[in-house]
């Protein structure tokens, strides 16, 4: 279920109206089950490979677990990750950022933001080769519009912008680097658990009363989308609210 969860729910309407090419057309769905498909196996292979489990079905079932429910940023837990080795920490702090698809119950930045911004970052590259080549990125065979482009890489760079003046404040308040990065990941995301001081089996109850006002905004944030937030910060909204434009238009 936490996989459905984490799917576009336009797919789901697609697929009960009997379009089932539309599941094998999406390079989102496609990137979404292969990350979390590898994501397992990875995690599964480094369990065993450390001695976090010693049968593979433990390891398979606890890290498939873990995995999917970190990704759709459901956030439940079957087993304290934080005890497992580095590299499987790091896997799931990496699929917390990503979150699940657009249009789903997910939080996260979205597969779709990170597969185009993937082919554009391969366009530039191209470029550096070819500087007079004209290129176009496309998403299941249609042509993304310029602006569509913008607002994704404006996205992340305010999303950044975000995790670090808050990873930032966190960690002012004498806060480990881990715990305070994950913390703001975590709500941020609307993921749940973290690491370390708030990992699995810990919570937010320890941390200081500014770092837990400064969560309360990333996880507001995270839910409502960052334009959304940010819009409010910028005066000539608040003008045009007070003065809508149509007051002024002549009939």
């Amino acid at each position: 279920f936490v996989i459905l969860a984490g799917i576009n729910f336009s797919l789901h309407y697609r697929l009960l109206s009997g379009n089932l090419k539309a599941f094998a057309r999406s390079e989102e769905l496609r990137f979404y089950l292969g990350m979390g498909i590898f994501a397992t196996v990875l995690v599964m292979f480094a369990n065993i490979l450390f001695g976090t489990y010693e049968s593979w079905s433990d390891s398979l079932r606890y890290s498939a677990f873990q995995v999917w429910s970190i990704l759709t940023t459901t956030g439940f837990s079957t087993a304290d990750f934080d005890q497992w080795a580095p590299v499987c920490k790091f896997t799931l702090v990496t699929l917390m950022f990503i979150g699940g698809m657009a249009g789903s119950t997910a939080g996260g930045i979205k597969y779709v933001r990170i597969l185009i911004f993937w082919k554009f970052t391969k366009m530039q590259i191209r470029k550096l080769i070819h500087p007079k080549s004209v290129e176009a990125i496309k998403l299941d065979n249609r042509k993304i519009p310029s602006e569509v482009i913008q607002s994704i890489l404006g996205f992340i760079s305010l999303y950044m912008a975000v995790f670090f003046v808050a990873t930032l404040i966190v960690t002012g308040q004498g806060i480990d680097l881990i715990t305070g990065s994950t913390a703001v990941i975590a709500t941020l995301n609307n993921v749940g658990p973290g690491l370390a001081l708030v990992g699995p089996c810990q919570n937010f109850a320890g941390l200081p009363d500014l770092s837990k006002a400064v969560l309360i905004v990333c996880m507001v944030a995270g839910r409502l989308e960052l334009y959304t937030i940010a819009v409010l910060f910028v005066p000539k909204y608040w003008k045009d609210v007070r003065y809508p434009r149509w007051r002024w238009s002549k009939t």
